[in-house]
Order: C-alpha cells, then sequence, then structure tokens
C-alpha cells in the first residue's frame, strides 16, 4: 500500500503530492490496479491535513481514469502508466542506488542531489536532438 510523505517546502499544493506520489508508484510498479489506495481519514490524520485535501487528490485520480471510488468500500487503482520498459526497471534502479551510493560518498547531500539529476534531465532529456551534419 502506498505512504504518503508531503514535503512542506514544496510549492506543489498538498494534493497534487499525493496525487504525483500515486502515479509515480503506478510508473515504477509499486502499485497496480486493483491496489487500493489508504483510506482518507488514515492518510489525513497520518499527515495531518485536511480530509477534503485528500478527497481532492482522489477525485483527480478518478478523473484521469487511475482510480475509481467504492462507497463503503474505499477507492481502488484502475489504470495503470506502467510500460513496457518497466521490466528494464529493476536493473536500473541497482544502477541508480549504486550511483547514489557514490555521490553520497563524494559529499554530496540530498539537494547537491536532487539539482544534479533536474538539470542533468533538463539539458538531456528535454533538449532538442541534436542535427545530422554529414
Amino acid at each position: 500500500m502506498i505512504e504518503f510523505v508531503l514535503d512542506g517546502r514544496s510549492r506543489v499544493a498538498t494534493y497534487m503530492q499525493l496525487v504525483l506520489q500515486v502515479r509515480q508508484a503506478l510508473r515504477v510498479g509499486l502499485a497496480e490496479p486493483g491496489d487500493q489506495l489508504p483510506k482518507v481519514r488514515q492518510v489525513a490524520q497520518s499527515l495531518a491535513i485536511n480530509p477534503n485535501t485528500v478527497l481532492k487528490a482522489y477525485r483527480e485520480l478518478e478523473r484521469e481514469g487511475l482510480a475509481e471510488g467504492r462507497p463503503g468500500v474505499g477507492t481502488f487503482l484502475v489504470g495503470t502508466l506502467a510500460g513496457p520498459a518497466l521490466a528494464h526497471q529493476a536493473g536500473l534502479r541497482e544502477d541508480l542506488l549504486a550511483w547514489l551510493h557514490k555521490a553520497q560518498a563524494a559529499g554530496l547531500g540530498r539537494e547537491d542531489i536532487t539539482a544534479l539529476i533536474d538539470t542533468t534531465l533538463r539539458t538531456t532529456l528535454d533538449a532538442p536532438p541534436a542535427e545530422d551534419v554529414s
């Protein structure tokens, strides 16, 4: 079951942090269709937030076709974001863990690592493809 964590320093709205965590869990295979999301009251109590915030997140997931509320039972995942590359994620995760340990050993903290990853993603994946000059 998903355990939500909030980043109080984030500029992302609380309900959207919950939505993003469910999307990530679906994308990496930690959650899958049929799984039940934690009860609204449980999430609200554990994170010390308003239950309406949790409801807003769950409604957004329903709107996106990723979840379905079942009266008296709870909210269940019905969609997935995991693609065919999911099979390769275990090996890539091992490589990433090794890299993270290397980064920590080099003295990088969490924010340093996040900044390095974010800037590398922006400059690599978001860059237009290089033109072939041959």
